[in-house]
């Protein structure tokens, strides 16, 4: 048992940042490369304002007017994602570790906040896992990958929080969460789950072709939010 938690806290950790880190460079370029052959007139006509608008109204809580029809959901869905992106970076435990494997650090959040921070990231998790059995218009076009995806994620906040907590035994609950924690950053490039970063390039994209480029054309361009 100690020469796994050994493995998954070096050599582990370093190749699941490595495959993580190289996915994700690979697939911005694929797309990057893509959108310049296919929507050249969004480069020639890119507009940082309106990229920036939709960015941030889609960062807020209910800052969408989709998430505004659907404040459960929409509130469900920002917890999931803040949550998701702050908690693993941020966490004092996970801060010791990029320490000792890459000598830097972040900062850390009080252990209570992190806690209460944890639960929430499950709660939502259960909900949007709840809401794609129960709501007919998302059942029908959710595949058994979808559901995968939500246990991916859960697994590594469930298994650091019963570790954390003590709850089972302590090195297997551990070990368990490095590994699952180092499956779901495997994923994330391969998966919808890219688009905790690709999001960015998404909204931008999105909202200088609505905003800036119908602007030009004679329109008073669209809001995309």
């Amino acid at each position: 048992m100690r020469e796994l938690y050994e493995f998954l806290s070096g050599t582990g950790v370093w190749i699941a940042f490595v495959v993580f880190t190289g996915g994700l460079l690979a697939r911005l370029a694929f797309l990057a490369g893509l959108s310049r052959e296919r929507d050249k007139v969004v480069y020639n006509h890119f507009d940082g304002g309106w990229a920036w608008r939709s960015i941030l109204h889609w960062l807020l809580p209910l800052g969408s007017v989709s998430f505004r029809q659907q404040p459960l959901f929409g509130i469900a869905f920002w917890v999931f994602h803040a949550g998701l992106l702050v908690t693993p970076l941020f966490l004092g435990a996970h801060n010791q570790l990029f320490a000792e494997a890459f000598g830097w650090s972040l900062p850390t959040l009080p252990d209570r906040l992190a806690d209460w921070m944890t639960i929430a990231v499950m709660a939502a998790i259960v909900f949007l896992f709840a809401r794609r059995l129960a709501r007919p218009e998302v059942r029908i076009l959710s595949t058994a990958w979808d559901y995968a995806l939500l246990i991916i994620v859960l697994a590594p906040f469930l298994t650091g929080f019963l570790a954390y907590r003590q709850i089972g035994p302590y090195e297997l609950m551990l070990n368990l969460h490095l590994l699952t924690g180092e499956v779901m950053l495997v994923v994330i490039p391969f998966s919808k789950l890219g688009h905790l970063i690709l999001f960015f390039f998404t909204r931008a994209f999105i909202g200088s072709d609505m905003g800036a480029r119908r602007a030009i054309e004679g329109r008073l361009g669209a809001r995309t939010w």
